[in-house]
């Protein structure tokens, strides 16, 4: 039976979107700054990192995923944050977002500051207090454990380093480095879909030698995603991406296809995947999930 990763993605994308309008409808909508969150964290979006999470966890405990689900929420909502700071006018100064106003063009820039650090912190309430939302969860031990994966993804050994490490990187004319590239993207991107598997696997009690293989997995497919976002901002179509094109070339951004060459880029990512899909190699049919999922991140066109 062929596996259909499109309803697969939809029907979790449903799930995440679900609870993730039950958070922020505990709060008054007329509120500004719930307002502003909710146009960015509901906007839509790919949901790849929960939907990574939950087929983790589905991959190590059969019909157990439902109870990822807070750390998918939480992760999501890091992510938003993040969308929203580098959107700002300090850093990437896009006004499109998902194909609609990015928050600081929607509101305001101080609004979209708040917006993204309300998100972020609530994320850690939600991993604090799962019961407020959901009917499963995991045990108070492994939430901490999570608390502190998560917050290390994220943060200065994680997300926020491989930011300042975009800021601070020399554009690909005077001198780019493809190792500090790598390690930038592993740290800006990657740490957080490779957060966002283990999270899973974590949720559901997998042991240390499973977490470790996916991790491998994860690392991979997050390096990867980055390589295709690279390739896609110079041949993608802003109408499926929803964001503008063209804007590392013309900010002589050090990228994957200026430092390597776009033919090299593209098989670099494949070569990424292929190497992610080897890792899987002993969870069989529960696997198929994430092989489908490395296919699809390799594939996409927005």
């Amino acid at each position: 039976m062929t596996f259909d990763l499109a309803s697969y993605l939809k029907e979790r994308q449903i799930l995440t979107n679900n609870y993730l309008s039950m958070i922020l409808h505990c709060f008054d909508q007329k509120r500004e700054l719930i307002m502003a969150m909710e146009h960015s964290l509901l906007s839509g979006g790919k949901r790849l990192r929960p939907i990574l999470s939950l087929a983790a966890a589905e991959a190590c405990k059969e019909n157990s995923e439902r109870i990822a689900l807070p750390a998918c929420c939480a992760i999501e909502m890091i992510h938003t944050y993040s969308l929203i700071h580098d959107d700002l006018p300090a850093m990437d100064n896009d006004d499109l977002r998902r194909g609609l106003p990015t928050c600081h063009k929607k509101f305001s820039e101080a609004t979209a500051i708040l917006a993204g650090d309300a998100l972020l912190t609530h994320a850690f309430y939600i991993l604090s207090q799962p019961e407020t939302i959901f009917e499963v969860y995991p045990d108070s031990s492994i939430r901490m454990q999570l608390i502190s994966k998560i917050s290390q993804a994220a943060g200065v050994m994680g997300m926020v380093e491989g930011q300042m490490l975009d800021m601070q990187s020399p554009n690909f004319k005077s001198g780019g480095n493809l190792a500090y590239l790598k390690n930038m993207h592993s740290l800006k991107t990657g740490k957080m879909i490779t957060v966002s598997i283990e999270s899973g696997a974590l949720s559901v009690g997998a042991d240390p030698d499973t977490i470790s293989r996916l991790t491998v997995f994860g690392d991979k497919i997050g390096l990867a995603f980055q390589v295709v976002d690279d390739i896609l901002n110079v041949e993608g179509d802003p109408t499926r991406m929803g964001k503008s094109a063209g804007s590392d070339l013309l900010n002589e951004k050090m990228t994957f296809p200026s430092l390597m060459g776009m033919a090299a880029s593209k098989k670099f990512a494949k070569d990424l995947r292929t190497e992610a899909i080897e890792s899987l190699s002993l969870f069989n049919e529960k696997g198929i999930p994430l092989r489908a999922i490395a296919d699809y991140v390799i594939n996409r066109d927005h």
